[in-house]
């Protein structure tokens, strides 16, 4: 598979993507591309390269799957992200995390602020570094601003575990990655999580991993 070349426009880099046709490749990390900031989006695709660029975006996410992708974790300086979860988990699990829902979404030039104090901690992963998870203590609720694909402004309170995936997609616009914010004793790997930390709550790994919990 080609490559996109990085030195190329903006535009160029993503319809030498698209070209490649299916999944997009997500970037691993250890790539540059996951640690600089993104260049805000002010037109550099044009309307219908963006749509194709979004429908790439979504259809890699689900692949994966996930339930977001920053377009740096394919290889693409824009500040642009995509979510979507159907939040297909167990009752307990879903009134512990607060996770519901999230229709699909399109976040351009997305920032974030926490509203109020709270914070929440829980096991979280990401697609650009495949096989682990850590506890990562965020904001419980954020207020979100940007705009959506076709412009409009974006003015929304997240709560919950639809909280933790904006500020984590947001977090990759910035060149940050959830391990940048997690608890060091809490790293491992997906089948250890699976076979010890599955509970709704990480507190029993808190325990016996000794780390803290806010």
């Amino acid at each position: 598979m080609e490559i996109p070349d990085a030195r190329a426009p903006l535009a160029e880099q993503v319809e030498q993507l698209l070209d490649t046709g299916g999944p997009l490749p997500i970037v691993a990390a250890g790539d540059p591309v996951l640690r600089a900031a993104t260049e805000p989006y002010d037109g550099q695709l044009g309307p219908a390269l963006l749509a194709r660029f979004v429908a790439a975006l979504r259809g890699t996410m689900h692949a994966a799957p996930g339930v977001g992708l920053a377009a740096p974790q394919v290889g693409v300086g824009l500040r642009i992200a995509v979510i979507e979860d159907p939040a297909l988990v167990p009752q307990e699990v879903r009134v512990a995390r607060g996770r519901v829902p999230q229709p699909f979404r399109v976040l351009v030039n997305p920032v974030y602020e926490p509203v109020g104090t709270g914070r929440a901690a829980f096991f979280e992963g990401c697609l650009s570094v495949p096989g682990y998870q850590a506890v990562v203590a965020r904001a419980a609720e954020v207020r979100l601003t940007g705009q959506d694909e076709h412009g409009r402004a974006l003015d929304e309170v997240f709560t919950g575990w639809p909280a933790r995936i904006v500020q984590h997609e947001t977090d990759h616009l910035d060149g940050t990655l959830y391990l940048d914010r997690a608890e060091p004793r809490s790293l491992s790997s997906d089948a250890a999580v699976a076979e010890r930390w599955s509970q709704p709550t990480p507190d029993e790994a808190a325990r016996h991993l000794g780390f803290e919990l806010p």
